[in-house]
């Protein structure tokens, strides 16, 4: 039920029509909670039917328009309610890790590379993080909302420096050989 409600979040943050929100999205909230763009413009139409949000009116002809997008009052209170309620946390599921723990009964033929693959991505990862953080978050952004988007981002930037320090200690384990059989 998440993607309703980051729509909702970037639509309050700036009314927007579906290709830009796409945009944006990739480029924000697509960081932890990703989307295609079909399954945004669904949602979108779902929120409008919904009444939680409208598409504002336009000087320029139909065809060929853009529809913007804006929040209404009932979709501001959808997205309240939504951030004040319980959700258990999810346990992670994780085929890397599966696939590590097969390793250990079949071996680990192949595993390297994989495992060295996800940690230049995760590298990659943290240094985009890190740049989005020197642009947008100097120490003079100070309002509650920017420190809010603040601590977002440094949990991706933490969740990125967990997975490196995991991934080289995957790779140090894969790469020893394996330990000798004890005796029966």
């Amino acid at each position: 039920m998440s993607l309703p409600h980051a729509i909702l979040t970037a639509l309050l943050e700036k009314p927007s029509s579906g290709l830009e929100l796409t945009r944006r999205f990739d480029r924000s909230i697509g960081y932890f909670w990703s989307a295609t763009h079909q399954q945004i413009y669904r949602e979108l139409g779902k929120l409008e039917e919904a009444g939680l949000i409208r598409a504002l009116s336009s000087a320029q002809p139909a065809r060929g328009r853009r529809k913007e997008y804006e929040v209404l009052p009932a979709g501001r209170a959808e997205l309240t309610d939504w951030v004040g309620r319980s959700e258990d946390p999810k346990p992670v599921r994780d085929a890397l890790l599966l696939r590590l723990r097969a390793a250990a009964v079949v071996g680990t033929e192949g595993l390297e590379a994989e495992l060295d693959r996800h940690l230049d991505w995760h590298r990659g990862q943290l240094a985009e993080y890190e740049d989005i953080e020197k642009r947008h978050f100097p120490p003079e952004r100070d309002a509650p909302g920017d420190r809010i988007r603040h601590v977002v981002l440094r949990g991706g930037i933490e969740l990125e420096r967990f997975w490196i320090g995991w991934l080289t200690q995957a790779l140090a384990e894969v790469g020893e050989p394996p330990p000798a059989p004890r005796p029966r």
